[in-house]
């Protein structure tokens, strides 16, 4: 499935923490000292990557943070370089002139925490020296909302004019804005939910077990195994069963169907057109992407339930007062429209259900680029509500 040296953080996986010294394309770093975890770990010292684009203004008024899905990371547009392999995920968002003008506006992009691509994650070096591994503790997005937080802090930044993300993305949006109300002017949230649900939990389930289940794993203790060495057979299994979540099952039939790869013959080994795009996309997953971290963020996602420990669902985006416009995707089986409907009804904020119409499922956040422009030109829009409502 997998041919050729795997590069996490654009280094071999043995030395994928960063290091001082090595080359970091366009992302800035802060150290943002010990973080106490939900689940009662101490992480001694973490460090985030991070980019931005935009000037802040005086008034540090005009910041605008992007909050990135599962196996993104903080290079939201540019070209590929080092520290991100690939080109922006989010291309046409940000710049002059794009939805988020950063003629006008300050933009902030983080890794996660947990991330392999420049922040604390298992790849990342212990106190002992040698990489977290199987030791990296559980963590939970309220964990990481927490380093954004700290971040925020580090910039001088008191409030985020718009915080907007897509799916783990919109998750933090709503995290931030019930634990930190006062921190964000606005919010988009785009085909995401309050609450992971039974169907996502077993997803995820199913895509954990297939790393697990990879001799390779080693329980997560693979770093030492020697370049090119990991988990790639489980990691490219547990792509494979996301994107058929990602995708709809319109757009496969109508774009595969039961058409056969090239030459090959299914009868006699061979593979169907729809096969081979899993293995292509279950490849290029691998290639770039650490899998302790996908286990590490996937966890993370099934764990979120931004009602918990505060009353439940309905009590918890009660508290949302200021301006959230949330995007559904109409052909998203991922997270289906009722969870968009779900936020709209239970959040003062929420205007209305804004659906975003595609034929591409979950992944319509990243191809249907004018309607999402349309989507964030609204929730920029309503940036001067908060200051009605909190007058």
């Amino acid at each position: 499935m997998v041919n050729g040296p795997l590069t996490y953080d654009g280094l071999p996986p043995a030395t994928a923490a960063w290091r001082e010294g090595d080359p970091v394309g366009d992302r800035r770093f802060a150290d943002l000292g010990e973080l106490r975890t939900a689940s009662g770990a101490t992480i001694p010292a973490v460090r985030v990557a991070y980019e931005t684009w935009g000037t802040l203004n005086g008034e540090r008024s005009n910041a605008v943070f992007v909050a990135h899905a599962l196996t993104g990371d903080s290079h939201v547009v540019g070209d590929p370089g080092p520290g991100h392999p690939t080109g922006g995920w989010w291309e046409g968002l940000v710049g002059p002139g794009a939805p988020v003008d950063t003629t006008r506006w300050f933009v902030v992009c983080a890794n996660v925490l947990g991330g392999c691509m420049g922040s604390t994650g298992p790849a990342s070096l212990a106190p002992d020296g040698a990489p977290w591994g199987s030791r990296f503790p559980v963590i939970t997005v309220a964990d990481m909302v927490e380093i954004e937080r700290r971040l925020a802090d580090h910039l001088g930044i008191d409030t985020w004019a718009l915080m907007l993300g897509p799916s783990l993305g919109g998750m933090r949006v709503l995290e931030w804005m019930v634990s930190s109300p006062g921190r964000v002017r606005s919010g988009l949230v785009l085909g995401s939910t309050a609450a992971v649900t039974a169907d996502e939990i077993g997803t995820h389930h199913a895509q954990i077990a297939a790393i697990e289940a990879d001799p390779a794993f080693r329980k997560g203790d693979y770093y030492a195994a020697g370049e090119g060495e990991g988990p790639h057979r489980g990691m490219g299994v547990a792509r494979m069963i996301a994107h058929l979540t990602y995708r709809s099952e319109t757009e496969l039939d109508v774009r595969f169907g039961r058409d056969i790869q090239e030459a090959e013959d299914p009868v006699g080994g061979g593979r169907f057109a729809v096969q081979s795009y899993l293995d292509h996309h279950a490849d290029k997953l691998a290639r770039r992407f650490d899998a302790n971290t996908y286990v590490a963020l996937t966890r993370a996602m099934s764990l979120f339930d931004v009602g918990d420990g505060r009353g439940g669902v309905a009590a918890a985006l009660a508290q949302i007062q200021q301006p959230l416009t949330v995007v559904g995707i109409d052909s998203d089986r991922l997270f289906p429209l009722r969870l968009q409907e779900q936020i709209v009804q239970l959040t003062p904020g929420a205007d209305r259900l804004h659906i975003l119409r595609s034929p591409y499922g979950h992944d319509g956040f990243l191809v249907e680029k004018e309607q999402v422009g349309e989507s964030v030109a609204h929730a920029i829009s309503r940036i001067d509500e908060s200051q009605t409502l909190s007058a």
